[in-house]
């Protein structure tokens, strides 16, 4: 009996089309509207009895025997656990010892359509490579489509939630969550990490895939951009882009009053994003100094309901109007043109509040992005999405003392051991005086708290000065000449023998 991977190598036609994981859950009654036919069908459990398949993947034995009578006409192979599970685990015997006591199972083997793979619940046999399993046949299904060498992986019917397709109504009583989870929500985390293990390209049919998520940011704040980016990986079950938008290759023009200007390096190019998307689809925009906590497949799926424009409103009862730092975009509906942007600023049919603190260019806007989405310098553990460090002076990056900062630093920290951001490139901001200098030591010394550093770490900051005092990226001219004003008083305290004198008498008397 094969093992699946073998089995894979030796189908030409298992890697000349993408593949497609067919699920239980409600999307699966809208498999009509997808042309099917472009792709390799997997189905899981019960599936198979409703469609043809290429594979049909059980983990339980029983669901395999409860479909016994259509296997063979409506599988090329099945495939199993070496050791298939039965009550939601593991069982004792091996599919080989399944096999030899059962009619139609045995004759799959003898033409070569039983085929099996290592599990990661139970020790491996062989050379096989193992699959992860953990919560459901989604997760370890297309893990084991990505680890045999399948670029794409679509799916139908891999839904959250605890519902079935109508199709599979007799069965919710005895196979629905019978593993005792909730619901099938933690599937989702699960290909998160089948995701970034493999960097297969995964998403639901009923979704544009991948998810585009525009930056807007600078050169200077790329460390952040590269830590957002993480972020979002660490949680997105589906594949995702990340633009910085800095570097669309799309200019942006000034406009002639000064008073209408953008007020940071980045305030206009979030409007560049319908033309960077080549006018189709919708796209997420995100500023830089973000923190992503959960799947970013929960903003990307919202319904637009009409509006060209989805916002995020914030917590109940704090009168703020809508949020535009968090954005979903229809690109097509939208249609936004820079240069014609600016020249309405020019022509005074907008003014710069209008245009940033309105969004007068959009047509339709809906408030629809929960405030977990744009959570500002707030983090509450399970509930945030997004959190949002909108105070500059404490970033994480250019301060040690944002209370929330360890946050940051501990994905950092995890980035820089999975190599995704090199130790080198974090060097590099310092040098170039883009981040704190004691960021390094609090990587390479595990530190994730800014507010723990001991003296000699902090006294590396000392001579910092944060990027966004040269750039004038302040909110408000007055604000920014005033933040200015401070940063140079604190250079020259600096310069003076007296700061070092202060600090010594601090360390004599009031160690921390």
């Amino acid at each position: 009996m094969k093992d699946f991977f073998t089995w894979f190598r030796e189908t030409p036609a298992a890697a000349a089309r993408p593949w497609c994981v067919l699920g239980k859950g409600p999307s699966f009654s809208q498999r009509g509207e997808f042309d099917l036919d472009a792709f390799n069908l997997l189905s899981l459990n019960h599936v198979v009895r409703e469609m043809k398949v290429r594979v049909a993947h059980f983990m339980d034995l029983d669901a395999c025997l409860a479909c016994r009578d259509v296997l063979a006409g409506n599988a090329d192979v099945v495939v199993m656990p070496r050791r298939p599970h039965v009550n939601s685990a593991p069982g004792e015997r091996t599919l080989a010892d399944v096999a030899a006591g059962d009619a139609t199972l045995a004759a799959l083997a003898e033409a070569g359509r039983l085929v099996w793979y290592n599990s990661s619940l139970v020790p491996p046999y062989g050379n096989s490579p193992v699959v992860p399993v953990e919560f459901f046949s989604a997760e370890a299904a297309i893990a084991l489509l990505a680890m045999a060498g399948a670029t794409t992986v679509r799916s139908l019917g891999v839904d959250g939630g605890d519902a079935y397709a109508p199709q599979f109504a007799d069965l919710a009583g005895t196979t629905r969550l019978a593993n005792r989870r909730a619901s099938f929500d933690r599937q989702f985390a699960a290909i998160a990490r089948v995701i970034r293990g493999t960097g297969v390209t995964c998403g639901p049919l009923t979704l544009e895939t991948p998810v585009r998520v525009y930056v807007a940011t600078t050169e200077a704040q790329m460390l952040a951009v590269k830590l957002l980016e993480y972020s979002i990986r660490k949680h997105a079950s589906m594949s995702v882009d990340v633009v910085p938008l800095n570097e669309t290759g799309i200019a942006i023009p000034l406009p002639q009053d000064p008073a209408r200007r953008p007020r940071t390096p980045f305030s206009f190019q979030r409007f560049l994003i319908p033309q960077a998307a080549g006018y189709r689809g919708r796209a997420v925009y995100l500023d830089s100094d973000m923190q992503v906590f959960r799947d970013i497949r929960e903003l990307w799926s919202l319904p637009m309901n009409g509006a060209d424009l989805l916002a995020a409103r914030e917590a109940g009862g704090s009168g703020r109007r809508p949020q535009f730092s968090v954005m979903v975009l229809d690109c097509a509906a939208l249609g936004w043109d820079i240069a014609d942007i600016v020249r309405r600023l020019d022509a005074g049919e907008l003014t710069y509040e209008q245009l940033m603190g309105e969004m007068r260019v959009a047509r339709s806007i809906r408030p629809d992005i929960a405030p977990s989405w744009n959570s500002l310098e707030r983090y509450e553990a399970g509930v945030t999405g997004l959190l949002h460090y909108t105070d500059m002076p404490t970033q994480p990056w250019v301060s040690a003392g944002h209370p929330l900062g360890y946050l940051w630093v501990r994905d950092l920290i995890e980035a820089v051991d999975a190599g995704v951001i090199p130790l080198a490139y974090v060097r590099e901001h310092i040098l170039r005086g883009w981040v704190r200098p004691s960021l390094e030591w609090q990587i390479e010394h595990r530190v994730e708290d800014g507010l723990l550093l001991p003296r000699q770490a902090r006294r590396l900051d000392r001579a910092f000065q944060p990027p966004w005092i040269e750039l004038g990226a302040a909110p408000s001219p007055l604000v920014g000449a005033r933040r200015r004003v401070v940063a140079m008083l604190r250079q020259a305290w600096l310069r003076s023998p007296l700061p070092s004198l202060t600090h010594r008498v601090r360390e004599r008397f009031f160690p921390d």
